[in-house]
């Protein structure tokens, strides 16, 4: 994604991995192949490898810069976390850092951390190991944790492995609880305001507390949507939900409704990993919807 420019705002896209990823039958329990065939025209090749039939997917941060602050929204995966439920993960050793301060960015720049959710690749880089511990890697930063997802993980984090919800390994307690011990964690509500450009928009079913963030500058509206949809063709087929989603009735009803709010007011939309041009808007099409990349 080329930075976007809004006035005085900027966006651009910090890509941690991206490339080929799941099977949609894997990720999707609704998979039916039909619709896949009805929406080729759009989704081939530029969000599906055409070979293998995978879903082409990517794991970034958006870097927001505005005259006031710098906000990063979501941090993957991070580097040197065990995390053995999913290999490519575990103990990864990443450029994602270097990339950062390659764009002119310290992490003592960096004015707020907002994670959409805390699932494991949307917490990663909140921390960072250093002699022997884990500790924030924005010294600076204020972490804006919606109030009801911490709860919601703080509480799961204590039961038995078993019993917990989700494959979120000791993410919580690796990226999330050196961060409130360092006293930099802010628990928030779910229509959080950070000032007049960037607000939150509660959007649970995903996860309980998930919520999107809606960015307004230069006339124009963008809506970073977290993973209320994982892939654009959750765009023309929103009943689908991850296999992920903690409440998938619920998931449903957040992702329809925020569909229909972004075709309605024309807004660009930044998922969390929608593979490059990654920038798009939610256009109609037959009875429902698409997602139509910037370039089109």
């Amino acid at each position: 994604m080329k930075k976007l420019i809004l006035d005085d705002v900027s966006v651009e896209c910090l890509v941690e991995s991206a490339g080929k990823s799941f099977h949609p039958e894997f990720l999707f329990p609704d998979f039916d192949s039909s619709k896949i065939s009805e929406h080729e025209h759009w989704l081939l090749p530029r969000f599906i490898d055409h070979n293998s039939g995978r879903l082409l997917m990517s794991i970034h941060t958006y870097i927001i810069r505005t005259p006031d602050y710098i906000c990063l929204v979501d941090t993957c995966v991070g580097n040197c976390k065990q995390r053995p439920s999913t290999p490519a993960w575990n103990d990864r050793r990443g450029p994602w850092l270097q990339n950062l301060k390659s764009l002119g960015i310290a992490p003592e720049d960096v004015d707020y951390v907002v994670c959409t959710h805390l699932h494991v690749d949307h917490v990663g880089w909140n921390t960072v190991f250093h002699n022997g511990v884990w500790v924030p890697t924005f010294p600076k930063a204020r972490y804006l944790f919606h109030r009801i997802e911490y709860e919601f993980w703080q509480a799961n984090s204590s039961l038995e492995p078993g019993a917990r919800s989700g494959a979120n390994d000791e993410c919580f307690a690796d990226s999330i609880t050196p961060v409130v011990e360092a006293g930099q964690a802010v628990l928030v509500e779910g229509d959080h305001i950070i000032d007049r450009r960037l607000c939150f928009e509660a959007s649970p079913g995903h996860t309980p507390g998930h919520i999107c963030l809606s960015l307004q500058s230069g006339g124009k509206d963008i809506a970073f949507t977290g993973d209320l949809m994982h892939h654009p063709v959750q765009v023309a087929c929103p009943d689908w939900n991850s296999r992920f989603c903690v409440d998938p009735e619920l998931a449903r009803d957040s992702r329809y409704a925020y569909l229909h709010d972004c075709a309605e007011k024309e807004k660009l939309v930044l998922a969390a990993h929608f593979a490059s041009p990654t920038l798009g808007k939610v256009v109609p099409e037959r009875k429902g919807f698409r997602f139509a990349a910037v370039d089109e």
